[in-house]
């Protein structure tokens, strides 16, 4: 049992996967980051200087205007955080493409191998016709 563990463990799929799941991490992070120092404080210019992630509504509670999302969450607001969910969506849409664009190449990659590989494959054909005969001719003349 413990030797198909290490076998499934050592197959090419499992650590492809692993790797993919590690570099998703840190790629997670970057674009985080994207939005967070880049793409928010331009929104926020366009909305007026506010900040977009602590943009929400309070459902049940209260809060002095302008306090920080988390502050109000800390006080025991509820709170509709429309600004995180629409950054969490900008997060998804970026990381999205970014994935596309790259599947996108990998492929195009994949297709360009199959490619030299049917040519390469192609390349050795056998005599020609004349050739054929010829051979036949010397064979008879012999």
């Amino acid at each position: 049992m413990l030797q198909e563990f290490r076998d499934f463990i050592a197959k090419g799929n499992v650590m492809d996967m692993a790797v993919g799941i590690i570099i998703g991490a840190a790629f997670t992070a970057i674009v985080k980051s994207l939005v967070d120092d880049l793409i928010n404080p331009i929104i926020g210019l366009f909305m007026g200087g506010t900040d977009f992630t602590n943009s929400y509504i309070v459902l049940s509670g209260e809060v002095a205007d302008g306090t920080s999302l988390a502050d109000a969450r800390e006080a025991g607001v509820a709170a509709f955080a429309y600004g995180s969910f629409i950054m969490a969506v900008i997060n998804f849409l970026i990381i999205a493409f970014v994935v596309f664009m790259l599947v996108k190449r990998v492929n195009a990659i994949k297709e360009a191998s199959k490619k030299d590989e049917v040519v390469e494959e192609a390349a050795p054909a056998g005599p020609t016709d004349n050739e054929l005969l010829q051979g036949i001719l010397e064979a008879v003349k012999k």
